[in-house]
């Protein structure tokens, strides 16, 4: 009988705490991607749906490593704002997710991550100052986003569109995307997607999340941070692909 969670094998296991480990470094530099690459490098191996209640999970309790000296750099209105658009659409995104099989699942978040990497790639800027209606209609996609664990994406592509200082861009993500997995996780457990195996992987994966964050914030201030996301970027381009080419040819 397999004593791992998710039915998963010893070699899958290894996998993705090795991916886990990695996520969680560069959660700690940048404050985004962790959700995005994770979810990448379990879909080459088994369905990341199942996974995803999880990784919100022990995301919200990364945020405890996290929370010292961050709080002067969070922009809570912008923050507060985007929360309200992904509140908005996290009920019916997660409710379409939900009833896609295995397959679709895989195929429609590595489409929807290759999406958004081409954004970020494009090296779009906004011009003028964002009202709130902007940062609803942002959170509107990021929550739609979440229902596939990569809410963060859509986000990092808004803010990094702005003049945003790089300790208010990591601040004001990490106390965002805590608010979208505390919102996400009981429409998923609503919708089925939260079993009893939650709380083994939580207890699995923490301990590897908090020394792969612990980690990365000790190199925050000494990695150029606009050159890190353009390399997490292309690396969630390259997962992407793969995965895509997997499920097609």
């Amino acid at each position: 009988m397999n004593a791992l969670p998710f039915d998963v094998s010893n070699g899958e296991a290894v996998f993705l705490a090795a991916a886990l480990f990695g996520a969680a470094v560069i959660r700690g530099l940048s404050g985004f991607g962790f959700s995005a690459i994770f979810v990448l490098f379990a879909a080459l191996v088994t369905n990341p749906l199942r996974l995803i209640p999880v990784v919100f999970s022990c995301e919200i309790l990364m945020t405890i490593f996290q929370a010292k000296g961050i709080a002067q750099h969070i922009a809570w209105r912008r923050a507060i704002t985007m929360l309200i658009g992904a509140a908005i659409a996290t009920v019916p995104a997660i409710y379409i997710m939900a009833r896609l099989d295995d397959s679709s699942a895989r195929l429609v978040i590595s489409l929807l991550i290759l999406g958004l990497c081409a954004l970020l790639f494009s090296g779009w800027q906004i011009k003028r100052p964002v009202n709130d209606g902007g940062h609803i209609l942002a959170g509107i996609a990021s929550g739609t986003a979440n229902s596939a664990g990569v809410g963060g994406l859509p986000i990092a592509g808004f803010m990094a569109a702005q003049p945003i200082p790089p300790a208010v861009f990591r601040a004001t993500m990490i106390v965002f995307l805590t608010g979208i997995d505390m919102m996400a996780l009981p429409v998923m457990a609503v919708n089925g997607l939260v079993g009893p195996d939650i709380w083994l992987g939580i207890a699995l994966a923490l301990p590897i999340i908090g020394a792969g964050v612990w980690l990365g914030s000790r190199f925050f201030q000494r990695i150029p941070q606009h050159r890190f996301r353009q390399g997490i970027i292309a690396l969630m381009t390259a997962l992407a692909l793969a995965n895509i080419a997997r499920l097609v040819l």
